[in-house]
C-alpha cells in the first residue's frame, strides 16, 4: 500500500496526537507542526502530499498560510476549523483549500475525506491527456492541468480545475448542482451546501479580465450552470 506524507498543522497537542496515531495506522506518514509561521516554511520546503491545516494557530492563522503557500504548493490542502461561520468556509475555499471540515471530526470520517480527495487527485493526474479546450481568451490544457487567460497563467486548485474542465468540456449544456456535486464529490447534493456556488464564484473571478466579471459561466435559474461559447 502506498504511503502518503501528511503535515498536520494543529496547536491542540492532544488532538494532533490522536489524529497522528490514527492516520499512521493507515497509509499515512504524519508529521506535526504547531506553529503557523514555521508551518508555512515547512509546507513549501517539504511538499507533503496533504496539508491538514487548522484555522486558528499561533504565529499565523490557517487562512493566511493557505493564501501564501497556494501558488508554491500544488498538492492537497484540507482546512480544519471549530468555526461554523459560513464566511470562514467561503474564504477558505476561495483561497484554494481543497476541502473544509468542521471540528470535532471523527478520525474515520476524516480518513474517508482524505482518501476521497486522493482518489480524485489520482484520477485527474492519470487521466489520458485530452485535447486542450479553448474558448476566446481562455485556454485549459487538461493534459498538464494548466489554465491561461489572455496568455497569462492562472493557478487553479484541484476542485477549481475539475469544475472548469467539467463545464468547458460540455459547452452549452446546463449542469445541475446535483450533477456537478456528484462529479466533484462523489456524493448526492443536499440542496443546502454552498460548495458549488463558491467554486463558480472563484472561477468567475479567476477568468475575469481587467477586473470585469467573467461572463462565460452562466447561471440558469432553478436549473444550474452552463459554459457559453459566446456571450
Amino acid at each position: 500500500m502506498q504511503e502518503y506524507s501528511l503535515l498536520l498543522v494543529e496547536d491542540d497537542e492532544e488532538l494532533a496526537e490522536l489524529i497522528q496515531d490514527y492516520l499512521q495506522t493507515m497509509e499515512f506518514k504524519v508529521d506535526i507542526e504547531n506553529d503557523g509561521a514555521k508551518a508555512m516554511t515547512r509546507i513549501i520546503n517539504e511538499q507533503p502530499d496533504i496539508v491538514l491545516l487548522d484555522l486558528m494557530l499561533p504565529g499565523m492563522d490557517g487562512i493566511s498560510i493557505c493564501k501564501q503557500v497556494r501558488s508554491q504548493f500544488h498538492n492537497l490542502i484540507v482546512m480544519l476549523t471549530a468555526s461554523n461561520e459560513t464566511m470562514d468556509h467561503v474564504l477558505g475555499l476561495e483561497i484554494g483549500a481543497d476541502e473544509y471540515l468542521n471540528k470535532p471530526i471523527e478520525p474515520r470520517i476524516l480518513l474517508a475525506h482524505l482518501r476521497a480527495l486522493l482518489r480524485r487527485q489520482q484520477r485527474t493526474n492519470q487521466a489520458a491527456p485530452s485535447q486542450a479546450l479553448r474558448v476566446g481568451n481562455i485556454l485549459l490544457d487538461p493534459g498538464n492541468r494548466k489554465l491561461t487567460v489572455n496568455n497569462q497563467p492562472v493557478e487553479l486548485a484541484l476542485q477549481e480545475y475539475e469544475l472548469l474542465n467539467l463545464l468547458m468540456g460540455q459547452p452549452g449544456n446546463i449542469l445541475s448542482r446535483d450533477e456537478i456535486f456528484k462529479q466533484l464529490k462523489g456524493i448526492e447534493y443536499d440542496g443546502e451546501n454552498r460548495f458549488i456556488d463558491i467554486l463558480v464564484s472563484q472561477l468567475r473571478s479567476k477568468l475575469a479580465v481587467d477586473g470585469e466579471s467573467h461572463k462565460h459561466i452562466k447561471t440558469v435559474r432553478s436549473k444550474g450552470y452552463l459554459f457559453a461559447r459566446e456571450f
